[in-house]
């Protein structure tokens, strides 16, 4: 078609010069009767030419046009045009279809990519690494930083330093363990650099895997065995000492008649191998309590109401909360909300973190706790139980899951290792919310 254009120029071109070759001939021959009968032709021919050439030009800066604001969707009327511009604006269409079809090629491999993007559930980040402005960031990471809206990657500074610097200081092709912090909770996430150019500018990617769970898990698996290993040798080396203190206790008993106790050293004997027994049998109790935390391995789950769970848990509470005068508040917006759990076992985890927070709020002049249960940002349903009681401190708090572990004078510290066995069992996690002064708060998240 363009060739065909071209020839049209080509012809309009030789015709001209044709009619200005005969001009000059019959202008060196004097003949100019016949050049001023040839005179109108050449302008007519002049005058045609430019009206063709200007047509084109025309033709082209709409064409042009189009081009510049990706209009692609604009159709050139072949059918009513002039026959000479035809060609050029069959030309135009053919070109504007190619176009179109490869802009829709590529608007459909974006859609498919942010689609994929947006189901899995990896938070993607991407921002300009000179200014930092962000680019895209998908919906995974907005719900696990639980952030709406980042316009750079400078403005996560203010909302959690940590994790900001870490982002920055992250090299492409590396990877690292960082730590989250939204809204006081946090959780370890895997952080993973690329970096690509685009039109000289240098952008990096960042991809954001909660590894928490994962953690937790192998966290878990390992304090298990090593209980399973401690257990077994602590009650294989303490049962004999037991069986022998009351083996020797015994016979000391019988022999106490034949021995001289003026001084009282038989009676001081007999006390000191009771005490042997007596330590004996506790550490022995000590750690049959903890081979409890590896005896629950299978669930028997059912659905259940939230209020139901909450009924349960007051009706049997109710007595203790009562003479201690604490105030327990439930809040429940959907009362349908249900969960899938074994019922047994959660009442377990319930009563647990309740006793705690009786505990916890016993120096309170208006002891309060709160019941609570919703759909979480992360789609989670979340149980959660609060006090005002005193709150603790930050190294506390990362330590009070760990088997062992107590803060109080009598406790074993098995209760919240428990705990969180079972709501891992339960494929979900407990997690801590504290602040001194202030209170606590526990959130199982199913």
């Amino acid at each position: 078609m363009f060739k065909s254009y071209q020839w049209r120029i080509i012809i309009h071109v030789a015709l001209l010069f044709a009619m200005l070759s005969v001009a000059s001939f019959l202008l060196v021959k004097g003949w100019f009767a016949y050049l001023l009968l040839l005179l109108p032709v050449i302008i007519y021919q002049v005058v045609e030419f430019y009206r063709f050439q200007r047509k084109a030009h025309d033709e082209l800066n709409q064409f042009v046009e189009s081009a510049h604001y990706r209009d692609f969707s604009r159709y050139f009327d072949v059918k009513h045009a002039p026959v000479e511009i035809q060609p050029l604006r069959q030309g135009f269409n053919d070109i504007n279809t190619t176009f179109k079809a490869i802009s829709k090629e590529k608007e459909t491999q974006y859609q498919y990519l942010q689609k994929i993007l947006e189901l899995v559930d990896t938070g993607i980040l991407s921002y300009h690494e000179e200014d930092g402005e962000i680019v895209w960031m998908n919906e995974a990471l907005k719900r696990m930083l639980q952030l709406p809206y980042l316009k750079t990657i400078h403005s996560l500074a203010r909302r959690d330093e940590e994790l900001y610097k870490e982002i920055i200081s992250v090299k492409p092709g590396e990877g690292r363990i960082a730590t989250a912090h939204p809204e006081r909770n946090s959780f370890k996430v895997l952080l993973s650099a690329t970096a690509f150019q685009t039109d000289g500018k240098i952008y990096k990617l960042i991809a954001f895997q909660n590894v928490n769970e994962a953690l937790d898990e192998t966290e878990s698996k390992a304090w298990q065995k090593l209980l399973s290993v401690l257990t077994h040798e602590i009650m294989n080396s303490v049962a004999p000492i037991s069986s022998l203190a009351d083996t020797l206790k015994h016979r000391l008993q019988q022999s106490v008649s034949l021995l001289n106790n003026e001084s009282g050293s038989v009676d001081d004997l007999e006390l000191g191998i009771e005490t042997i027994k007596r330590r004996s049998e506790g550490l022995l109790k000590f750690a049959e309590t903890y081979r409890s935390l590896n005896k629950i391995t299978t669930l028997n789950l059912t659905k259940v109401y939230v209020r139901d769970i909450f009924e349960n848990l007051l009706q049997l509470m109710q007595p203790t909360l009562e003479q201690k005068n604490i105030d327990v508040e439930t809040i429940l917006k959907d009362p349908d909300l249900m969960i899938e759990c074994d019922t047994s076992l959660l009442e377990q985890v319930m009563i647990n973190l309740l006793v705690n927070a009786i505990d916890a709020v016993k120096e309170k002049q208006e002891p309060t706790i709160i019941l609570s249960s919703y759909i979480a940002a992360n789609r989670k349903t979340v149980i959660k139980i609060a006090d005002n009681g005193n709150g603790m401190p930050p190294e506390v708090v990362d330590k009070i899951f760990i088997p062992f572990f107590s803060t109080k004078k009598t406790g074993s510290g098995i209760g919240l290792s428990l705990c969180k066995q079972i709501m891992m069992l339960h494929k979900g996690n407990i997690q801590v919310l504290s602040e001194e002064g202030v209170g606590t708060a526990f959130l199982l998240q199913f």
